[in-house]
């Protein structure tokens, strides 16, 4: 959702950015035994307010112009674009809000509906580009996730909805084509979005690039890193060594020339829940 910070720290933003604040509804006040008499229509008969209606369910396919800052916020906006007018995101899963034991949905800013959301978009993602969970590491695509606000709930809204991204340079996000239903297991489609670099990772010319643009590394493979705690530099280069060594070594032209450099997760990171690192290769 990196490297130095860009890309890859993106999922542990978005994972922070994924709890609702809590907003304040504007509800009527009960009646205190005071109230006037209601007034009455010529009929005869109380005037009321009709019930709000809840927002228009999104839909497997909308597609939006989002911003970098937007596509952080818990909730979106649901303005919907045409797929041909270069979005920025694409919804690929909507999901019901957990319900209580009276059958209610769960309030959309408790902590089990934003852990809910939080696993569910996620897991989903990989499936829908059509890649194996190391493949979605290694691409510029991630999962961002909304929900209605309290007054949309309180409304009937009763969903959430999961949208792919791509991060792009300088907090942007990359245009989309119309769809991205497996976009990487298609090779004329998935260097578009496959993860490289303008230079080597941990100095100043790094940053991050999809393949299809002018770049000098590529992500080759990552590497999952075991414990619960924070093993430190040391230790996450120590487990990345053989792992990138190998995948480095199957990339390289000549097998006696190898060059590889690894880009473990930094304390924030682990802290965010990504815990791989990534192989790359010149």
């Amino acid at each position: 959702m990196s490297a130095a910070v860009s890309t890859q720290t993106r999922t542990g933003r978005l994972v922070a950015a994924a709890i609702v604040l809590m907003l304040v509804l504007t509800g009527c006040s009960g009646d205190d035994g005071d109230s006037p008499e209601p007034s009455r229509s010529a009929s005869g008969a109380s005037e009321q307010a009709e019930p709000p209606k809840p927002p228009r369910r999104p839909r497997v396919g909308d597609c939006y112009r989002l911003t970098f800052d937007e596509a952080l916020a818990p909730t979106a906006p649901t303005k919907r674009v045409k797929c041909g007018l270069k979005p920025t995101a694409i919804t690929y899963f909507v999901g019901k809000i957990e319900r209580n034991r009276a059958g209610k949905p769960r309030p959309v800013d408790s902590a089990r509906v934003q852990r809910q959301v939080a696993r569910v978009c996620p897991q989903r993602l990989a499936t829908y580009v059509g890649s194996s969970p190391d493949e979605l590491r290694r691409s510029l695509l991630r999962a961002v996730w909304f929900t209605p606000s309290l007054e949309e709930e309180a409304a009937g809204a009763d969903w959430f909805r999961c949208d792919v991204v791509a991060s792009g340079p300088r907090r942007s996000l990359l245009v989309l084509p119309r769809t991205m239903k497996d976009v990487l297991a298609d090779p004329d489609r998935r260097e578009r979005f496959a993860l490289c670099a303008s230079g080597k990772p941990g100095t100043k010319s790094f940053s991050r690039a999809p393949c299809s643009a002018p770049h000098a590394w590529r992500a080759v493979a990552t590497v999952d890193i075991p414990g619960d705690d924070y093993p430190g530099k040391d230790a996450i280069a120590a487990a990345m060594d053989d792992p990138c060594s190998d995948a480095a070594t199957e990339a390289a032209d000549n097998p006696l020339d190898v060059q590889w450099s690894q880009e473990g997760p930094t304390r924030a990171q682990w802290r965010a829940g990504q815990r791989y690192g990534i192989c790359w290769v010149p």
